[in-house]
C-alpha cells in the first residue's frame, strides 16, 4: 500500500493547500462572498484563545516529564494546525494556502535555523558585555521537555497573531498597520507571565512579534515563523537554560544558565528577550524580511485585498 494511500492521510492533506503561493494576495482572501474581515477575524481569534487556554492545560498535565511534554506539544501543535485549517475551510472557502505541506519542512527547518542563529548572537551580545554563565542542574530530558512545550507555544501562538489576527488586520487594513497591531498584541499577551513587565512586553512586541510578522509577509507562509518561534524558544530554554518570556514555570534545559549585569543588558527576570541586544538583533532580522517582501512585491495596501475579493467575487458568479 502507497503511503498517499493510507487511511486518513488524504483527508489531513486536503486540510491543506498543496500549491505554491503566488506573489499576490489572491490566494490568501476568500475566492467568494463569505462573512466579512471582521467577523471572521473575531470568530477565529475567540476559537484560538480557547486552544491557547486548552493547550495550556495539556502543557499543565503534562508537566515537566520529558516524554508527556513531547507528546503533549506534538498534540497541541497537530490539533492548532487541523483546528486553523478546518476554520479557513469553513470561514473562508478556500485552499489553505499558507500551510502548504510541501513547505513544511524546508521552511521549518529553515526557520529554527533562523531563531537559533539569532538567539546565540544574542546571547553572544550578553556574555560579551555582561556576564552568562552555564550551571549544573540541567538534563537532556529537561531539554526534550522544552523542545515538546516550545512547539506547541510556536504553533498555537503564530496561528493565533500570524495567521488569525496580521493575516485578517492585513486584508481590512492593509500590511503596515497590520505589523504594528499584531506586535502590540503579541507583547501583550506576554504580560500574563510570572516574570513580565511593561518594558519585557514591548520587547517582545518589537523583537518577536514584528520579526515573524515580517517573515510572514516576506514567504506567505505560517511554517517560517513557526520554525522561527520555535527555534528561538528551544534554544533560549532549552539548551542555554535561560528565562524564556518572563514564564519561570519553564522546565530547566540542558544547563541552568545564570546573568548577570544590567538588566538592560540582560533582560533581568524577563531573560534576555527584554534586553536591548534582542531587540537589535531581532531588529537587523526584521529589515531584511520586510525587504525580502517589499522585493517580492508582498507589502499590500488595503486596496489590494479589496480587488482581490472583487474578482473572486466575479469569478464564482461568471
Amino acid at each position: 500500500m502507497s503511503r498517499t494511500s493510507l487511511p486518513g492521510t488524504q483527508r489531513l492533506k486536503g486540510l491543506f493547500s498543496q500549491t505554491p503561493i503566488p506573489g499576490t494576495p489572491t490566494s490568501l482572501v476568500p475566492a467568494r462572498r463569505v462573512l466579512p474581515p471582521g467577523v471572521r477575524l473575531a470568530l477565529m481569534a475567540v476559537l484560538f484563545l480557547l486552544v491557547i487556554a486548552l493547550a495550556s492545560g495539556v502543557r499543565s498535565i503534562a508537566g515537566h516529564q520529558p516524554v508527556l511534554a513531547v507528546l503533549a506539544g506534538a498534540v497541541v501543535a497537530v490539533g492548532g494546525l487541523a483546528a486553523y485549517a478546518a476554520a479557513v475551510r469553513a470561514l473562508e472557502q478556500r485552499a489553505v494556502s499558507e500551510l502548504d505541506l510541501a513547505r513544511a519542512v524546508p521552511e521549518l527547518r529553515t526557520g529554527g535555523l533562523v531563531g537559533v542563529g539569532l538567539f546565540t548572537a544574542t546571547l553572544t551580545l550578553i556574555a560579551v558585555f555582561g556576564t552568562y554563565a552555564p550551571e549544573s542542574g540541567g538534563s537532556i530530558g529537561g531539554m526534550l521537555a522544552v523542545l515538546g512545550m516550545m512547539a506547541g507555544v510556536a504553533v498555537t501562538e503564530e496561528v493565533l497573531f500570524r495567521g488569525v489576527v496580521f493575516r485578517l488586520v492585513e486584508e481590512l487594513t492593509g500590511t503596515r498597520f497590520a505589523l504594528a497591531l499584531s506586535a502590540v498584541l503579541f507583547g501583550a499577551l506576554h504580560l500574563v507571565n510570572e516574570g513580565a513587565t511593561v518594558w519585557g512586553a514591548l520587547a517582545i512586541g518589537i523583537e518577536g512579534g514584528l520579526l515573524t510578522a515580517a517573515a510572514y509577509a516576506a514567504t506567505r507562509s505560517l511554517w517560517m515563523p513557526i520554525g522561527i518561534h520555535w527555534g528561538w524558544n528551544f534554544i533560549s530554554g532549552g539548551v542555554f537554560g535561560a528565562t524564556v518570556s518572563g514564564d519561570d514555570t519553564t522546565p530547566v534545559g540542558l544547563v541552568r544558565g545564570v546573568f548577570s549585569g544590567p538588566s538592560a543588558i540582560t533582560g533581568g527576570g524577563f531573560g534576555p528577550e527584554a534586553g536591548i541586544f534582542s531587540v537589535l538583533v531581532c531588529s537587523v532580522a526584521t529589515f531584511l524580511f520586510l525587504r525580502t517582501a517589499r522585493r517580492r512585491g508582498r507589502l499590500y495596501g488595503r486596496g489590494h485585498f479589496r480587488a482581490a475579493r472583487v474578482a473572486g467575487t466575479e469569478s464564482t458568479t461568471s
